[in-house]
């Protein structure tokens, strides 16, 4: 992708300062290989690597860059077929160290939301903010009319003018990146940015968090073991969320190996996987800080800002990669992946079975079933990603859904098999998709498809025949690649106008010199010495940027 410099004029200060704090954390050798403007490479300090891995000062930069860029950083945990499992154990360190705003800034947003004052729908509400993060905070409130006891999730004002503007300058290094890094060209980083803005744009709009909850709880088949938080859809809208207010205990604060502990390991796993294999619909954070024991035993799923969602299609898939890497059986792990990809790009598939037989030992025992699955899941999607196999991103929140429900198990049970767990769901999914009855049903359907589209085939070939014999055929040509060869044709143009100026910048003030046009200096025209001068400046300029661009 060409540089375009005014691209970041308007965000200027803050990519300005985004350089500063990387090359301040060690990565300048990174940012000289892209082609930025060089008032921002100006903005190179001094690094400061400390005694860190590359990870942790990956970390330690999306920290302090702020909100956006520690959630952007939480979304990209997600990605592990992107995003190396090391990188992965640092983001998800992350922590939102935000202050929440004060009442009376989030107050307006509530009352417009609401479209009426506050003490209309409210009994009471706290106004000291009960949790903060980057996007939203929440506050306790009691309900008027029913009495209930409710969390109100506030967006934070000004949300989506930061978020644009981040995003914004996070896609312009991306596609810098993308174009000049050559051995990250398979991880397609301005895709990834694209499917993260559009992620978090949908975790933002807290009408899509209200659904989750109101359909899981719809198709929930246990909910005497674990629930999500009622909905209040009269008082929520896309910047409020108006949600049953949850007390209960961290699973951190529960003892290890107790028996209830082992039985909310069961419960919880249980739910999880019946949701990814029979419901396809499932959360896809599903992490410690995200689940409480309340007081008559049951777990609650709080934050549904993220699902995950797998069609037919994609659940067998799953299925099938499962079965294959249970049986330890490296060479149907990888073709499956190929079917499963989206591209149909060629592979080296042999070179891919090497790389997952050596995750799978590493991760893996498939003769006992002992070992950490879902670590080894992650890099099996690394490794696919790495090799230009493009998953659908739902298969990453699966993933790291599994990660999720592995260390939650282990928390509570310290022999915590995550295989036995998911094995009763892989059976009845597998008892499912082998039914006779769906088969059939399944026949029927691609018949009658077939026999739609023969139907349909002549009056298709007339109509190609019909647009060839009126010389009416089309046919679309996309060239790619050419990016570069755009950028470099118009620099060039650029530098002949700005040439031709200064030749007639030159010319002009030769003849007004030979005149005794007044104002004089030294006898000679004012007009004649000012055309100089902008000459010699702009001549100095343009060598300058010839010279400057020779060495990139």
């Amino acid at each position: 992708m060409p540089i375009k410099t005014f691209e970041l004029i308007a965000n200027f200060s803050r990519a300005k300062e985004i350089v500063t704090v990387l090359a301040r954390n060690g990565f300048a050798d990174v940012l000289q290989r892209l082609d930025l403007p060089p008032q921002i490479l100006r903005a190179f300090g001094t690094s400061d690597k400390e005694k860190l891995s590359q990870w942790e000062r990956v970390r330690k930069v999306l920290e302090q860059l702020g909100p956006t860029f520690i959630k952007f950083g939480q979304l990209l945990s997600m990605r592990p077929d992107v995003v190396p499992e090391a990188l992965i154990d640092e983001l998800r360190k992350l922590q939102e160290s935000v202050p929440p705003d004060a009442f009376d800034e989030v107050r307006p947003v509530i009352e417009d939301a609401l479209k009426s004052p506050l003490e209309q729908v409210f009994e009471s509400i706290d106004e000291v903010a009960a949790a903060g993060a980057s996007m939203a905070q929440v506050h306790f409130a009691v309900l008027k009319d029913s009495g209930d006891s409710v969390a109100v999730k506030v967006q934070r004002p000004n949300l989506r003018k930061t978020i644009d503007a981040d995003f914004d300058i996070l896609m312009w290094f991306a596609e810098q990146a993308h174009e000049r890094i050559v051995e990250l060209k398979p991880y397609d980083l301005p895709g990834v940015v694209d499917t993260l803005r559009r992620g978090l744009e949908k975790e933002i709009d807290f009408r899509y968090e209200a659904r989750s909850m109101s359909f899981f709880s719809i198709q929930n088949p246990y909910p005497e073991s674990i629930h999500a938080p009622k909905v209040y859809e009269d008082f929520s809208s896309k910047r409020v969320l108006v949600m049953e207010r949850i007390e209960g205990m961290r699973l951190s604060e529960l003892m290890q190996d107790a028996e209830e502990s082992k039985e909310l390991a069961k419960n919880g796993s249980k739910s999880l996987f019946h949701q990814i294999l029979i419901s396809g619909f499932f959360h896809a954070d599903p992490h410690g800080g995200n689940l409480r024991l309340q007081p008559d035993g049951r777990l609650c799923l709080l934050d549904w800002g993220l699902v995950g969602q797998l069609t037919t299609r994609m659940r067998y898939g799953l299925v099938d990669l499962f079965h294959a890497f249970i049986k330890g059986n490296a060479e149907r792990v990888v073709r499956t992946a190929v079917n499963l990809a989206d591209s149909g790009s060629p592979v080296d598939e042999r070179s891919m079975e090497r790389e997952v037989m050596v995750a799978m030992r590493e991760h893996y025992n498939p003769e006992t079933g002992v070992g950490n699955i879902g670590r080894a899941i992650l890099q099996l999607l690394y490794i696919f990603g790495r090799n230009g196999i493009d998953l659908a991103r739902d298969y990453s929140l699966t993933a790291k859904a599994i990660l999720c429900v592995e260390e939650m198990g282990t928390t509570l049970d310290s022999k915590f098999n995550l295989k036995e767990a998911f094995e009763p769901v892989l059976i009845d999914l597998m008892k499912e998709r082998r039914n006779p009855a769906r088969l059939l049903k399944e026949a029927r359907y691609s018949a009658m498809q077939g026999m739609q589209y023969l139907q349909s085939l002549p009056d298709e070939l007339r109509r190609i025949l019909k647009k060839i014999e009126k010389d009416s055929l089309k046919v679309n040509l996309q060239h790619k690649g050419l990016e570069e060869l755009d950028y470099t044709i118009s620099d060039a143009s650029n530098k002949i106008t700005l040439g031709i100026i200064i030749g007639c910048l030159i010319v002009g003030s030769s003849l007004v010199i030979t005149t005794d046009i007044p104002p004089l200096l030294f006898g000679i025209p004012v007009i004649g010495w000012v055309g100089y001068v902008i000459s010699m400046i702009l001549g100095i300029w343009v060598a300058f940027d010839i010279i400057r661009g020779g060495k990139r």
